[in-house]
């Protein structure tokens, strides 16, 4: 009986999100995973030891050969690549632009996993801002890349519900899994013919850029529930933050179904509903605040705040000093 030649691949990745996808192709009998490239050690932590990444420290448990080129766009790169001559690159969350003369070098191309259904949601945080702009449902999407970001042609996709209360931590879990399935299943799909790549409908797209400490400031104006989407999506960073007294703190909580317990309340204003503590939003909607955390301290219950901060009604969140 004459078995079929593994696919050789070299795996290109480097947070978490991509170690499943790592492990799968690993372990799967039709993949030879000759190579993981992943970014040099940073210093990481209050002491600002190198630490390896995890796609790196999962490459290692596996016993792969394990290449951290400085920049990808290295003449270095390029030759690294060539000799090994791989039938496809598996390229998640690697962090570096792949350069255009990379791109032909493994037969079946440079497949990647992106968290959203292309075209939407095009970038570096889509998990966060799927979230954050409130959608019910999301997906994966295989494809394989081009010059362009996130531009490439689609391989396979494949939905996935996002629950009413889930935040990005607990998403990204989810689709790093889903992820690692549907990117065995498009390469030897591809592999067999059975696919071929589509070209996105770039009419369709929307951004997902990276995000940034000033996408966590809350605005009082939106409503209750487009707080709380925010506060799910931004999760763990830059979380949802704004300021008390003049001094920046972060606030956990969900939005109050009975609505603002007082009439003529303006966004940002603190009420209190028994030992409740309510912050007036948007649209006569309202945030229940289960949590503070004022700048440079613990978190705290939202009644351990009013009491030790001795909060009185009609103060409000969001006021420069």
């Amino acid at each position: 009986m004459v078995t079929s030649p593994l696919m050789r691949i070299v795996f290109c990745g480097t947070p978490e999100f991509a170690v499943p996808s790592l492990r799968r192709l690993a372990a799967h009998p039709d993949f030879s995973v000759e190579a993981v490239i992943t970014q040099p050690d940073r210093p990481r932590g209050r002491g600002q030891h190198l630490s390896n990444c995890p796609v790196k420290e999962a490459a290692l448990e596996l016993g792969l050969s394990v290449y951290q080129p400085v920049t990808i766009k290295s003449d270095s790169s390029q030759e690294f690549l060539r000799q090994i001559a791989p039938d496809a690159v598996v390229i998640i969350a690697y962090g570096q632009i792949i350069p255009a003369p990379l791109l032909p070098i493994p037969r079946l191309g440079w497949i990647n996993v992106h968290g959203s259904l292309l075209p939407k949601y095009r970038g570096a945080a889509p998990i966060h801002w799927a979230i954050a702009n409130g959608e019910t449902r999301t997906g994966i999407t295989t494809m394989q890349i081009d010059a362009g970001m996130d531009t490439g042609p689609i391989l396979q996709q494949q939905e996935l519900e996002i629950g009413p209360d889930e935040t990005s931590p607990e998403l990204y879990a989810r689709m790093s899994e889903a992820g690692a399935s549907l990117v065995v299943n498009s390469l030897l799909k591809l592999e067999r013919g059975e696919i071929a790549p589509t070209p996105q409908d770039s009419a369709n797209a929307s951004n997902a850029p990276i995000l940034k400490k000033e996408d966590g400031r809350i605005d009082w104006a939106r409503t209750a529930p487009q707080i709380y989407n925010r506060l799910r999506g931004f999760s763990p960073w830059p979380g949802a933050f704004t300021t008390f007294r003049g001094q920046t703190c972060h606030v956990w909580g969900r939005p109050e179904q009975s609505g603002v317990p007082a009439e003529n309340v303006t966004p940002g204003e603190i009420v209190f509903a028994g030992k409740e503590m309510i912050v007036a939003c948007g649209q006569h909607t309202c945030l229940h605040v289960e949590f503070v955390q004022l700048e440079g301290r613990k978190r705290i219950s939202a009644l351990e705040f009013a009491n030790g901060a001795r909060v009185t009604p009609g103060e409000r969140f969001g006021e420069i000093a």
